[in-house]
């Protein structure tokens, strides 16, 4: 990689991103980063947000990822994290990319082992938050209001 001059796409936290954006704007293509958290990095970084991506040096694209897995050390709050008190550590962590959808995907699967509601509801296909699902969220052929013949 060249650590001068414009970068049409730069990867950063093993996602490709378009080097024309903004650098606040760029960041919220990675899955697990958005508005906010992209801001917070930014701005515990010292970086200017309206610079746009292609024009970081290697430096600074490794500062970014460095501080995408462990926003904690650049004094991110913890409440902007996405995994608090995680089952396995304990710990308050922030998951990006693959390992937050393998992640997601593991807790599912458990809900679903211990038969909890939301795991029951999981697997069974239906909604999961409390929605409601009389008239929404029908799979297949639509239902309508049928007339009663006379």
């Amino acid at each position: 990689m060249s650590t001068a001059g414009y970068r049409h796409i730069i990867r950063i936290a093993g996602t490709d991103l378009d080097g024309s954006n903004r650098l606040e704007h760029a960041l919220t293509g990675i899955k697990g980063v958005g508005a906010r958290m992209a801001r917070a990095i930014l701005t515990a970084l010292n970086m200017d947000p309206d610079k746009r991506l292609g024009f970081l040096t290697d430096v600074e694209v490794k500062k970014i990822e460095e501080a995408l897995m462990n926003p904690a050390s650049v004094n991110v709050p913890s409440w902007m994290l996405n995994r608090r008190k995680d089952l396995d550590t304990g710990k308050d962590i922030h998951l990006t990319g693959s390992n937050l959808v393998l992640t997601i995907k593991n807790d599912i699967e458990l809900m679903k082992r211990i038969r909890c509601w939301k795991g029951v509801r999981h697997a069974l296909g239906l909604k999961v938050r409390g929605q409601r699902t009389k008239t929404t969220g029908r799979k297949g052929r639509t239902v309508g209001v049928h007339r009663k013949k006379k």
